[in-house]
């Protein structure tokens, strides 16, 4: 779509909304403050006694959905607030009767790093039902919807909400077609949502606009589309607005507090930007005040997780390494004793993501890269070291490269042998994680939750599962 066709469609748009009344084609807002909100600016530390009170007051507001749950909170909750992240889950239930909750998914690699098989696929999902989830955002990093199908289908066979995710990033091998036969691929999966996923915040507006654009004309009302858009390029509420305009049915917000960089366009902005107009959310912006304020005193409380990578940066347009990757790369140079070559670790990035076929940089692809991209730097010579990760995604366990891996590359990690990516993710998952768990954990499990821990993060599982038996693990600040 060339831009002037776009600027002749809005011209027109604009002409037919002006007669349209208040809320005629109202935006639902799902808020992501109690888990992207607080994941993206506050490395995810807040506990559970400090979100429950955010919680009740969201609960008032009239959100399509919440998000509370899944992506880093799993891991952070037992690996360092000692908490059981199921309970926080069923605390969370019990304190917002009136409001979907929402987790994230990372499709066949569930909320860990490696893929697992579709047994385990389904009794993650059937637990997370049980506890009290209701939607499901689905994604699969390399778009290889192979690896949502099982997750999909488990959500929709045991009664949730299943959002399936687009990954948008900026490369030779990702045209305006590409995201167009990726919608088609997700409409034919059966979910109820089409999410538009831009994780490192590099979307400019006007791609905004086409792509969703393209996608709900080719979705012809099948399913309503949604954009979750982060902010660190600083264009996300330009996109989310090109987006209403172009069609959008619902988009995600944080809290103002917690807004912007990292994280996504502030609640209270989307809301009062679209009351009285056609596009009206039905939000009452007087409702926000209070989860406002609690959320400004979480983040006074927990100031000293904001690191200086978690603001607008211009330079994310060139490595598109998300804030919490550049935070983890940081983190490794330092310890390393080398944080003068940042720089070259995030000059070094775009490289590796063009050897790995472009991948979308969001867990755990931004991770792969990322970790790549500094231990390359760090030896003096690319691929001297290369990672677990690296290997395995080299081998197809995060998916289909989105375009050609480096020829040298591969010939490195698998010598005379060529990767085989005519397997889903799941076909190459360890059969025996269950009866493993089972075992390492003994009596310290006592349900299918505490199994889960131990498939998922086993090290941290019996850690914290020891400490339960202890007594030990306990609800306490960070």
């Amino acid at each position: 779509m060339r831009l002037q066709e776009i600027l002749d469609q809005l011209a027109e748009g604009i002409k037919t909304l002006l007669k349209e009344p208040a809320g005629s084609r109202r935006v639902k807002i799902t808020d992501l403050t109690p888990r992207d909100g607080q994941q993206c600016k506050l490395a995810t530390r807040v506990t559970t006694d400090d979100l429950l009170p955010m919680c009740v007051s969201l609960d008032k507001c009239g959100f399509y959905a919440v998000e509370v749950w899944g992506g880093a909170t799993f891991d952070v909750c037992m690996r360092y607030l000692k908490e059981d992240p199921w309970e926080r889950l069923r605390r969370i239930k019990a304190v917002m009767p009136n409001t979907k909750l929402q987790m994230l998914l990372r499709g066949q690699h569930l909320l860990a790093y490696r893929p697992y098989t579709d047994k385990i696929v389904y009794k993650f999902v059937e637990r997370a039902i049980a506890n009290g989830m209701n939607v499901f955002r689905i994604f699969e990093a390399t778009n290889d919807f192979r690896n949502i199908e099982v997750a999909t289908k488990a959500v929709k066979e045991m009664g949730g909400e299943a959002h399936v995710e687009v990954n948008y990033t900026v490369s030779p091998v990702h045209t305006l077609e590409r995201w167009m036969e990726y919608g088609e691929q997700l409409i034919e999966v059966g979910a109820d949502w089409l999410s538009l996923k831009d994780a490192t915040g590099i979307m400019t507006p006007f791609d905004s606009y086409r792509i969703i654009k393209g996608i709900k004309d080719r979705a012809k009302n099948r399913l309503p589309v949604l954009l979750h858009c982060h902010d660190m390029g600083g264009t996300s509420s330009m996109c989310h607005l090109m987006a209403i305009l172009a069609g959008v049915d619902m988009v995600d917000t944080v809290m103002s507090p917690l807004s912007f960089g990292s994280a996504h366009p502030a609640t209270e902005t989307m809301v009062a930007s679209l009351k009285d107009t056609p596009f009206d959310t039905g939000i009452d912006l007087k409702l926000l005040e209070e989860p406002a304020q609690i959320t400004r005193h979480i983040k006074e409380k927990y100031e000293k997780y904001e690191t200086g990578y978690t603001g607008v940066s211009g330079e994310v347009f060139i490595h598109k390494i998300p804030g919490g990757m550049i935070s983890n790369m940081v983190a490794q140079l330092k310890e390393a004793g080398k944080m003068k070559l940042m720089e070259a670790a995030l000059k070094e990035t775009p490289s590796v993501e063009r050897d790995l076929g472009h991948p979308p940089l969001l867990t755990p692809t931004s991770q792969i890269v990322g970790v790549q991209a500094v231990l390359n730097v760090l030896a003096g010579e690319r691929y001297k070291i290369v990672t677990r990760e690296t290997t395995d995604y080299v081998k197809g366990k995060y998916g289909r490269p989105p375009g050609p891996v480096s020829k040298e590359l591969i010939k490195k990690i698998m010598k005379d042998k060529e990767p085989d990516y005519s397997l889903r993710s799941g076909e190459l998952a360890d059969p025996g994680d269950w009866d493993r768990a089972v075992n390492e954990l003994g009596p310290l499990a006592r349900s299918e939750e505490d199994i889960l821990l131990g498939v998922l993060f086993p090290m941290q599982a019996k850690e914290y599962l020891t400490l339960r038996e202890k007594g030990d693990a306990l609800q306490r600040p960070a």
